[in-house]
This record gives C-alpha cells, sequence and structure tokens, in this order.
C-alpha cells in the first residue's frame, strides 16, 4: 500500500477557478521545489521570517503562526518541520478524508491536492489513493501546482483512464506559476513545455500573485510565453498587501477568505 507524507488535511470551500464556493476537501502534501522567499519583500530581497519560527515549540500543523512575508506554507516545505507531517497509508488519509465529508460519503465535494508542491514525488503514490473504495464517488480532483514538475507517463495515463472510466469525472490543474516578486528565477518557474502536457489530462488553468503594475506586466509577459505554446487561460491573485494598483486592469474581482481574484479578458 502507497504512503503518503501529509502536512494538512481539511475541509474547506473551494474558491478559484471555474468553481466559486465549492465544498472541498485539501490534502496537502509535504516538500516544495520552490520556497518563494520573495513574497511581501522589496525588489531584489528574500524573507528568512520562516526561521523565527521554533519547529520545537510545536506539536501539529495548525498550531503554527502565520507569516506576513515569504511562503505561507513555509511547514509543508521546510525540513526543520518534517515531524509535523506524518507518512499516512492510503486507507488512513481516505479514513480521514471521508470522516471529514458531511454525509461520509462523496457528494459532489472536490478534493483538492495542494502543497508544497503535489507532483513531486508522490505522483506513484495517488493511483492507490484514488483507487480506493471509498473514493468511487469522487468526481472532481484539482492539483494546485506550480507548473514545473512534468506529469509521469504512467500518472498521466492513469488520470485519462480515471475520467474516461465516467464522463462525471474531470482533473483540474490549477497552475501557480511564480513570477519574480516570488524570488525564484523565471527560467527555473516559467515552464510551459510542461504545463501545456497537462492538458492531455485535464482542464488546466494559470493564476499569477501580482502586488504592483510592473507584477501586472509580468504576468502578461508570462502570458505571452504560455500562449506561444497553445495555452489561453489566465488568472490573477491580487496581493492582500497592495489590491489596489491593478484595478484599472482588472474587468471582474470576487472577495474569497483573504484572497481577491482577478480575472483579465
Amino acid at each position: 500500500m502507497s504512503k503518503l507524507k501529509i502536512a494538512e488535511l481539511f475541509y474547506s470551500i473551494q474558491g478559484e477557478g471555474r468553481y466559486m464556493g465549492v465544498p472541498s476537501v485539501f490534502l496537502r502534501t509535504f516538500g516544495c521545489n520552490f520556497k518563494c522567499s520573495g513574497f511581501g519583500m522589496s525588489k531584489g530581497q528574500l524573507s528568512e521570517e520562516y526561521l523565527t519560527v521554533n519547529p520545537e515549540l510545536y506539536t501539529k500543523y495548525d498550531q503554527l503562526p502565520l507569516v506576513s512575508t515569504g511562503c505561507d506554507s513555509y511547514a509543508s516545505w521546510d525540513p526543520r518541520f518534517k515531524h509535523l507531517s506524518p507518512m499516512l497509508e492510503s486507507d488512513s488519509i481516505v479514513d480521514a478524508i471521508i470522516d471529514m465529508l458531511p454525509s461520509k460519503d462523496w457528494n459532489n465535494e472536490h478534493l483538492v491536492i495542494t502543497g508544497g508542491e503535489p507532483l513531486l514525488g508522490w505522483q506513484r503514490a495517488y493511483p492507490d489513493l484514488l483507487d480506493h473504495p471509498k473514493m468511487a464517488n469522487l468526481k472532481e480532483i484539482t492539483f494546485e501546482t506550480n507548473g514545473t514538475q512534468e506529469l509521469s507517463p504512467e500518472f498521466r495515463t492513469y488520470l485519462i483512464n480515471w475520467q474516461s472510466e465516467n464522463f462525471d469525472r474531470e482533473v483540474t490543474f490549477s497552475v501557480s506559476a511564480k513570477l519574480s516578486a516570488s524570488g525564484e528565477h523565471p527560467d527555473e518557474a516559467i515552464k510551459p513545455e510542461i504545463v501545456c502536457k497537462y492538458q492531455d489530462a485535464g482542464y488546466v488553468y494559470l493564476k499569477f500573485v501580482v502586488a504592483t503594475e510592473d507584477d501586472v506586466e509580468e504576468a502578461l509577459a508570462a502570458l505571452d510565453i504560455y500562449q506561444q505554446n497553445g495555452f489561453t487561460a489566465l488568472l490573477l491573485n491580487a496581493s492582500r498587501r497592495r489590491r489596489k494598483c491593478i484595478r484599472i486592469k482588472q474587468s471582474s474581482c470576487c472577495r474569497i477568505s483573504n484572497e481577491t481574484w482577478v480575472t483579465l479578458q
């Protein structure tokens, strides 16, 4: 039986992409290839705020304090917090998921697999999880990914077959492509050749975190690169710190938790 290293598992409301206000179970895996230490920092500076959090003071993921700069999910990739992310077998994960569902079975809720970066080595474990008998009525899966990890041929084929077995099923890739404001280098963060291949296995959309006019321009330039590879969809995530700066460019927005999703047409 396959195992996954789980940073967090919770029931919430999905508020992005084509679906607004959809009850969802979020499965957060441990590990990421990025740190995104530039968020909330002046250009060229990287945050080390996460280093001020002492891992020895906490025994559960949900006890951790929030940070105002850098990645807000720092404990999902910082190895100092690995003790908060147990390695669980599929049976244990499924039982915990089902226990969260109001009807104790899938009733139009979505499964959102996030991270960290959920498409790292965990791809090999997902079929065992999704083939569990208690997951049979699941119809919607979203992978929240940074768009830098290729689908393995085996997992790509699995997702295609999973959907073809039941035409009500659908897979979505929510691609949070990182701009330079994240602190990650564009050569490592913008991978259109990888993202466009996701379209073979499901619906794909892009989203960018923006805080300034320069971020918007960079997002549009990145979009051009993706479009040259045959991509069309776009979402912008307006930073809570400086939301007003992009209002001259937005065509529609809605308040979802602490974030605003902005669609450019």
